[in-house]
C-alpha cells in the first residue's frame, strides 16, 4: 500500500505569463462539457481504496490517470500516441484537470501501466458506472433501459504471433539460450544457426505440401529443444539460486515439447497440461467460434452486455467481463448477472441471448428471465418482438474491437485481459456520450438561430 494522491481541485488562480485553459478553449466543446459532467469525486473515492495513509511519495492525481485511461480507449490510442497527443492537445489537458497549458508531460509513460495494474478490474469498473451515470444525467439513456439487456460473448484476441508447432519449438529454444547467456550458464551448443535453418526448411516444406520432409524438420527442432532443456537442467542442478530463474521458462518449454496435436484414440488420457500457444503470454487460449473467415482465435472469451431498448444516445455497454478458461456461453451467466447489477445498480428483469446460451442453468430467479434464440416455451408475442433486437449487440462488439482496443489486447497477463475489456467498454460509452453532446449542442445552436431569424429572406 502507498500513500494517497494529492487530488487536484479547481483553484481559479491566474498567472501573469500563462493563460488559463478555460480562457482559450471553446467551453461548449464536447470534451470540455464531458469533463464538467463526470463526477470525478466518485472515481477518486473508488480508486482511492487502493491507497493508504502510509508515508511516502504521493502518486499522481486520480483525475489525471483516469482521464488518460478514458482518452486512450475513447480515441483508440497507444500509450506512446496518447502521450504525444496530450502534450499538443489543450482539450486533452483540460479534460485531465490541468488549469494551464503544459509543454511537457507531468508523468512518465510507465506510470499508466502501473496505475492500471494497481487499480485492477474491480476499481476500473467505476469508469463504466460513471459513463452510464452521465448517460442518464444527459438523457442519452433512461434508467428503465438498464433492466432489459442483451448478452453475448466474443473473443478478445491477444497480441501474439499465430502459433505453430515449429515456431513455438524454435522460440522456446531461443528464450532458454538467451536466459542461460544472461545468467552465465554455459551450454554445450546453442543451435542458433542450425535451429533457424530447420525452422526455415519446415516452413518451406509445409508451403510446398511436402509434409514428410516438413515433419522431419519438426522432429529436428524438437531434438534441439530437448537437448537445450536437458543441458540447462544438468548445469543448474547444483545451483539452487538459479532454480527460480529457470523454473518458468523450463516449464513452458516442457509444455511445448510435450504437446501433441489431437488424440490418436478416444480412449487416450487427456494431456497433463493444457497446450501453450504463446511463451510470453501462456494464459492465451484457443477459441473456436465457428467463423468461416477465422476458425480459431487466440485470446480470452469476453462477455458483453448492452441495453435491449434503443436509447437516444445509442447502444450503451453495461458490462464487459473477461472469462478465462473458455467456458460454455450458458455457464457464463452465473458470474455475469451479479456483475451487471453491481455496475448498473438495477435488477435485471429480462435477458436476451443467442442460441449458444441454451441450457444456461442461470440461478433463480433469473432462470425464467433468460430467453434464447429458437426457444419455444414462454415466448409471448411481446417477447418475440423483443427477440428481433438480439442482433443489436453485434455492431457494438464490432465497434469495441475496431475502435476501442478490444480487437487486439496488448496488456500483459490475465489481469490485463480483464482490465482491457473494462476500459474498452468505458471508452465505447464515452465515445457515444461525446457524439451525443456534440449533437445536442448542434441542435441547441440550430434552434437559437431559427428563433433569432424566424423569417429568413
Amino acid at each position: 500500500m502507498i500513500m494517497r494522491p494529492r487530488e487536484r481541485r479547481e483553484t481559479g488562480q491566474t498567472d501573469m505569463f500563462r493563460a488559463r485553459l478555460d480562457q482559450i478553449l471553446n467551453l461548449e466543446h464536447e470534451l470540455v462539457r464531458l469533463g464538467r459532467l463526470i463526477d470525478w469525486s466518485f472515481i477518486e473515492a473508488r480508486c482511492g481504496q487502493a491507497y493508504s495513509d502510509a508515508p511516502g511519495q504521493p502518486p499522481l492525481p486520480t483525475r489525471l490517470m483516469a482521464g488518460l485511461a478514458i482518452l486512450k480507449h475513447t480515441y483508440d490510442l497507444s500509450d506512446e500516441e496518447l502521450c504525444a497527443r496530450w502534450v499538443e492537445n489543450p482539450y486533452f489537458q483540460h479534460f485531465c484537470g490541468e488549469e494551464f497549458f503544459r509543454h511537457d508531460l507531468p508523468f512518465d509513460r510507465s506510470s499508466m501501466t502501473r496505475w492500471r495494474q494497481r487499480m485492477g478490474e474491480e476499481r476500473l469498473n467505476a469508469l463504466v458506472q460513471e459513463s452510464l451515470a452521465v448517460a442518464v444525467k444527459t438523457k442519452a439513456m433512461r434508467p428503465a433501459d438498464l433492466t432489459e439487456v442483451i448478452v453475448d460473448t466474443t473473443v478478445q484476441e491477444k497480441a501474439v504471433m499465430f502459433p505453430t508447432d515449429a515456431k513455438l519449438l524454435d522460440r522456446a529454444r531461443v528464450r532458454l539460450v538467451k536466459l542461460a547467456s544472461r545468467c552465465g550458464v554455459p551450454l554445450r551448443q546453442a543451435y542458433t544457426r542450425v535451429g533457424k535453418l530447420a525452422l526455415i526448411k519446415h516452413q518451406r516444406y509445409a508451403h510446398a505440401k511436402q509434409f514428410k520432409r516438413a515433419n522431419r524438420s519438426l522432429r529436428t527442432l524438437k531434438t534441439y529443444l530437448g537437448r537445450v532443456i536437458r543441458d540447462i537442467e544438468r548445469k543448474i542442478k547444483g545451483r539452487p539460486d538459479l532454480n527460480p530463474v529457470f523454473r518458468r521458462e523450463l516449464f513452458n518449454a516442457g509444455r511445448v515439447l510435450a504437446h501433441k496435436r489431437g488424440r490418436r484414440n478416444r480412449n487416450d488420457p487427456p494431456p497433463a497440461h493444457a497446450p501453450i500457444y504463446s511463451l510470453h503470454a501462456p494464459e492465451v487460449e484457443c477459441i473456436g467460434k465457428g467463423k468461416a473467415h477465422r476458425p480459431y482465435e487466440f485470446g480470452v472469451k469476453v462477455s458483453v452486455t448492452t441495453t435491449l431498448n434503443p436509447s437516444r444516445g445509442g447502444q450503451f455497454v453495461l458490462n464487459a467481463k473477461a472469462l478465462p478458461g473458455n467456458p460454455y456461453d450458458g455457464h457464463t451467466l452465473a458470474p455475469v448477472i451479479p456483475a451487471i447489477e453491481a455496475t448498473t445498480g438495477a435488477e435485471v428483469m429480462r435477458i436476451i441471448a443467442d442460441a449458444g446460451y441454451r441450457g444456461h442453468g442461470a440461478p433463480a430467479p433469473y432462470d425464467i428471465r433468460v430467453y434464447t434464440a429458437g426457444q419455444k416455451r414462454r415466448m409471448t408475442p411481446e417477447i418475440k418482438r423483443r427477440m428481433r433486437r438480439r442482433s443489436a449487440v453485434e455492431p457494438v462488439i464490432g465497434h469495441l474491437k475496431a475502435e476501442h482496443r478490444m480487437g487486439r489486447n496488448h496488456l500483459a497477463h490475465s489481469a490485463g485481459d480483464a482490465i482491457n475489456a473494462v476500459l474498452a467498454a468505458a471508452g465505447y460509452n464515452f465515445r457515444r456520450l461525446l457524439a451525443w453532446l456534440a449533437l445536442w449542442f448542434a441542435l441547441i445552436v440550430r434552434t437559437l438561430r431559427a428563433n433569432a431569424n424566424p423569417h429568413p429572406a
